[in-house]
């Protein structure tokens, strides 16, 4: 037998999905994580391996070492060298604000220090001329201030308008690497070749800030797995949902900023392949935030938006995934004005809800636990089991300082919860123009399927899903990636004066880029490319991705189809287009994947006769108690229907199904939530 793994390390567990291949069949588990060494608990939940005559085939696994590296500003002290005159780009950022009324707001420190940024003399103009050359005593010299500075440990290069021409920045690698040799060294052509310069210096600067750290942690992990005996080829995920290994993540560590919530935006990718559904909306609640992504068209949207604080960009491509602090740990509260709130303060893994027995603080669990949503004594398939009193306690509090019953208060935490998890979906539905009603809603995570059926309603989404596995989603979309690279470079090229040998040798290039890095890290299966241009009417701020064909740019191609294609998009954006307006391509961008083979999800079983419940409880929803049926997901099988109020448990998750809704068990599994038409 060979498995292959996906490991989700989070904060409290480390999740694992393991695919037999010879069997078809998924199995899953969790393990205590180790937050000050990751690897530990990977280590330990591989260790069943040892036991059995299973081999390890290979591993995925989404990491965030360099998201807690950069949230807690825990990265390298880096040198930050630039063009003479522009050092203090980094620090002038952009003119907008994020308070526009608060004096005392101060925007947010770059990833270096003043005193470690460094300018060169030399100079190329916008055009991609050489205006002053580059004097190669200077960069020798700055090399050895650098290594002066015992402090500095990294270093990021940003020359102006090196995206056009990269001479001076490779140049400037080359002879650092020879004074520097065992420093790391980021340069923007490399990590980012596009405009706008504050962007682009920024995104260069996280590259060096993590790579120090990152490849300490991708050493160290490859050397421990290998010492424990688990020597199969191990990757990591990258932010845009596609895979590298662990070299590849050392050198571009600026690609794992996002690495483990897109797991759940790849696995419901491949759920509404099965299902056949072309929208879905998805949302990954887990203790302490809750994600949320679309998949329109049976695929994932991608952002270059990404900031680690605000107005602190990291321009990489990145699954478009919008997070909240709303969790089932998130803590409920009285304003100063006497009003209940929930979140966005967790009460995390330590101390936890009150119901874990270690805290007193009320939490989106405790409430569920005491509307009879959970079961304190089957939590966690029963290995936890929940202090109801403690979270009686802890809710009454609230209660009293309201004037309600426990249960009225235990409601309003969950609508309140359920409210903020609305305005993060409006957020990526109505706020992009998309239509709720054409959706359907996936949620995951431990506390995702408590909410669906709350959340269907609020939102006049007509039908929910709650797939396989969803305590450990991320973990199962890992299994499911596919190695990717995306390249992008910035070429400003206009309709009236367009140079089409020049946009076709830029687009040959970057494809020959991003297949080249695939075929350097060992993925040989055949590489399926696609390639994207981001165009606007001149004058225009913002642009429009349009997908082209491979000989859109070719001789024989037929220019105008491509001006036509623009206008026909402006205007199923925006609602209207300037046909005979001029028209400029800003940025190129190419998309490489490995066309690995994805696993092969088991069909269920199909139901011999109607489902059998294993126990009923009161339960309490919106509409008041209700006496519902219980039953396990485990026992159901594909054609079961069940009509709501019902409860449907699994080791890691709880699906609530509210009354006027009814779920049905797909082939393949998955909790299909439709409503009731009256």
């Amino acid at each position: 037998m060979s498995h292959a793994l996906g490991i989700d390390v989070g904060g409290t567990f480390t999740d694992f999905v393991a695919y037999d291949r010879d069997k078809q069949k998924v199995e899953v588990w969790k393990e205590l994580s180790t937050p000050t060494d990751p690897v530990v608990g990977i280590i330990g939940g591989l260790g069943r391996y040892k036991e059995s005559d299973a081999a390890v085939e290979h591993i995925r696994l989404g990491t965030t070492v360099a998201t807690n590296a950069i949230l807690e500003r825990k990265g390298a002290t880096v040198a930050y060298v630039t063009t003479k005159g522009f050092k203090d780009v980094i620090f002038v950022q952009r003119g907008n604000r994020k308070y526009h009324y608060d004096a005392s707001w101060v925007k947010p420190n770059p990833l270096a220090k003043r005193r470690h940024c460094f300018e060169l003399d030399e100079r190329i103009d916008a055009y991609g001329n050489v205006l002053k050359d580059l004097d190669e005593a200077e960069v020798r010299a700055l090399g050895e201030t650098i290594a002066a500075t015992t402090e500095i440990q990294a270093v990021a290069v940003c020359t102006l308008f090196s995206y056009l021409n990269p001479s001076h920045e490779q140049r400037i690698k080359q002879i650092l690497t020879e004074v520097l040799p065992d420093m790391p060294i980021s340069i923007s052509y490399e990590v980012l070749p596009k405009w706008k310069e504050y962007e682009r210096a920024s995104t260069v600067l996280a590259d060096a800030y993590l790579k120090p750290v990152v490849s300490r942690q991708m050493g160290s992990m490859r050397k421990r797995l290998d010492e424990a005996g688990f020597k199969a080829p191990t990757v990591v995920i990258k932010s845009n949902g596609g895979e590298m290994t662990l070299d590849a993540a050392a050198e571009a560590p600026v690609n794992l900023v996002v690495s483990g919530p897109t797991g759940g935006v790849i696995a419901s990718r491949h759920v509404a392949r099965l299902t056949g559904i072309d929208h879905l909306v998805t949302l990954d609640m887990g203790g302490t935030s809750t994600d949320v992504s679309v998949i329109l068209d049976g695929q994932e949207r991608f952002t270059t938006a990404f900031e680690i604080e605000w107005g602190v960009p990291i321009q990489i491509p990145i699954i478009d995934i919008r997070t909240i602090g709303a969790g089932g740990g998130s803590i409920a509260w009285i304003d100063k004005g006497g009003m209940l709130r929930v979140g966005p303060q967790s009460a995390g893994a330590n101390p936890g809800p009150a119901c874990y027995g270690k805290g007193d603080l009320p939490t989106v669990t405790d409430a569920n636990v005491l509307l009879g949503r959970i079961d304190p004594g089957n939590f966690l398939g029963g290995r936890m089991r929940l202090d109801v009193e403690r979270a009686r306690k802890a809710v009454t509090g609230v209660a009293e300082a309201l004037g309600q019953d426990v249960d009225q208060t235990a409601l309003a935490i969950v609508r309140i919860a359920n409210s903020n998890m609305v305005g993060a979906l409006r957020s990526v539905l109505i706020e992009g123009g998309l239509d709720p009603r054409d959706f359907t809603l996936c949620t995951f995570g431990g506390a995702g399927p408590l909410h669906v059926g709350e959340l269907m309603s609020e939102m006049g989404i007509p039908r929910g899903i709650v797939p396989n596995h969803p305590g450990q989603f991320s973990a199962y979309g890992f299994i499911m990636t596919q190695a990717r690279v995306d390249r992008q470079r910035t070429a400003q090229l206009t309709s009236n004066r367009f140079d089409k040998e020049k946009a076709a040798a830029i687009m040959t290039s970057l494809v020959e880029e991003a297949t080249g890095q695939l075929t350097g890290q060992g993925f040989t299966d055949e590489i399926r490319v696609s390639r994207s241009l981001e165009m606007r009417y001149l004058g225009q701020n913002y642009e429009l991705e349009l997908t082209v064909d491979a000989d859109a740019l070719s001789p024989s191609a037929d220019i105008e189809r491509l001006w036509q294609a623009f206008h026909d998009a402006h205007k199923a954006r925006f609602g209207f287009n300037t046909k005979g307006e001029i028209i400029e391509i800003v940025n190129f961008g190419v998309t490489a994947i490995s066309n690995s083979a994805v696993p092969d999800v088991p069909r269920l079983d199909k139901a011999m006769g109607p489902p059998v419940p294993t126990s009923r409880r009161s339960v309490g929803y919106a509409q008041g108690r209700f006496d519902v049926a219980v039953y396990d997901r485990d026992m159901l099988r594909a054609g079961h229907v069940l009509d709501g109020p019902v409860i449907v448990e699994e080791a890691a998750s709880v699906t609530v199904v509210c009354p006027g809704q009814r779920l049905t068990v797909d082939d393949y599994g998955h909790l299909l939530i439709d409503t009731i038409k009256a």
